[in-house]
C-alpha cells in the first residue's frame, strides 16, 4: 500500500497513526521504561485486537487497504474523537467514515434557535431517511403541521408517495418525486444503508406504483439548491427556494430552509403565519 496522504497536505496515514499514538498515557502499571511519550505499537494493537505486525505494517505503509472494521477499531484503540476518525478514514481509504448505524442526534436547542431565527423562511430539519425531526414556525404554516401528526406520518417520502393532498399542491410534482427519490439514495448511502432505509424502500414499492416506476430508475444527485412551487389551499401559488445543509457533529442530519423566492411569495407566507399551523 503506498503512503496515503491528505490532498493538499504532507501527512501520511502512518504520521497520523504514529502522531496519536505518542499522546495517549499507557496508564499505571505499564510496563518497562520507556523512550519516548504514549502507547506502544503492541498497546495500540491489543487495543485493537489486531496482530502488532499488521499495525506496524499500516504505520508504515505496508500491506493491503484496511477495511473499516478494523480502522473502527483502531480509532477506538487510539481514542479518537468524531473528526479524528474522520481524518484516518481519509487517510486510509480517501473517503469519509459511514455514519454510524444509530438513533440520529436529539435536535440541539441551539439547532432549534436557529431554526426560530427564520421568521419568514420554512425550514426543518431531517434524517437520512427524511423523518422530520424539527422545524420552524413558518414549516408549520406552509408546509405542514408537523406537530400534530404522529411522529410516523412526518416522512418527507410517505408524504410525497402517500397523501394525495400533497400530491395536488406539488405543480411539479413528477419532477419533486424524481428529485427527491435521487437525493434520497445518496443520503442513505451516506449513512451506510441500514434496517430502517430498507424498511422504507419497501413500504413504498408496495403501497406506490409511482414510487416503483421512479426508484427503478436509479437516479442520484446532491441535494443542492433549486425552487419548489406550491399551490397552498389558502394562500395560492407559492414559489421558494430551498437550500440543503448539513448539520454539522450530527451524523446523518440535515436542514433544509425554503425562502420565498419574490415579495409577493414572502406576503404569502406572512400572511399564513398570521393565520397560525394549518389544521391539515
Amino acid at each position: 500500500m503506498s503512503t496515503n496522504t491528505v490532498p493538499g497536505s504532507e501527512l501520511s496515514l502512518g504520521d497520523f497513526l504514529r502522531d496519536r499514538r505518542a499522546r495517549l498515557s499507557p496508564g499505571p502499571g505499564a510496563r518497562g521504561r520507556r523512550r519516548t511519550p504514549g502507547l506502544r505499537r503492541e498497546e495500540v494493537a491489543t487495543r485493537a485486537g489486531v496482530s502488532v505486525t499488521w499495525y506496524t505494517w499500516l504505520e508504515q505503509g505496508r500491506g493491503g487497504p484496511p477495511s473499516d472494521d478494523a480502522l473502527e477499531r483502531i480509532a477506538r484503540a487510539l481514542e479518537l474523537d468524531a473528526a479524528g476518525r474522520e481524518v484516518l478514514f481519509l487517510l486510509a481509504r480517501q473517503r469519509p467514515p459511514p455514519l454510524h448505524p444509530a438513533a440520529p442526534p436529539s435536535v440541539t436547542p441551539s439547532l432549534q434557535r436557529v431554526l426560530d431565527a427564520l421568521p419568514t423562511s420554512p425550514a426543518y430539519v431531517k434524517t437520512p431517511t427524511w423523518d422530520i425531526v424539527a422545524w420552524n414556525a413558518a414549516a408549520l404554516a406552509v408546509l405542514a403541521d408537523y406537530a400534530s401528526m404522529p411522529v410516523r406520518e412526518r416522512n418527507v417520502l410517505r408524504r410525497l408517495f402517500g397523501d394525495p393532498a400533497v400530491r395536488a399542491s406539488l405543480p411539479d410534482w413528477e419532477e419533486h418525486a424524481r428529485f427527491a427519490l435521487s437525493v434520497f439514495r445518496i443520503d442513505v448511502a451516506r449513512a451506510g444503508g441500514g434496517s430502517e432505509a430498507a424498511a422504507l424502500v419497501a413500504e413504498l414499492q408496495s403501497t406506490s406504483a409511482d414510487f416503483r416506476r421512479l426508484w427503478a430508475e436509479n437516479d442520484v444527485r446532491n441535494h443542492g439548491a433549486g425552487l419548489k412551487r406550491l399551490h397552498h389551499s389558502v394562500a395560492g401559488p407559492i414559489t421558494l427556494e430551498y437550500s440543503a445543509f448539513a448539520v454539522d457533529g450530527a451524523d446523518g442530519l440535515s436542514m433544509v430552509v425554503f425562502t420565498p423566492v419574490t415579495p409577493a411569495d414572502a406576503r404569502a407566507v406572512e400572511l399564513l403565519l398570521s393565520r397560525g399551523p394549518p389544521s391539515a
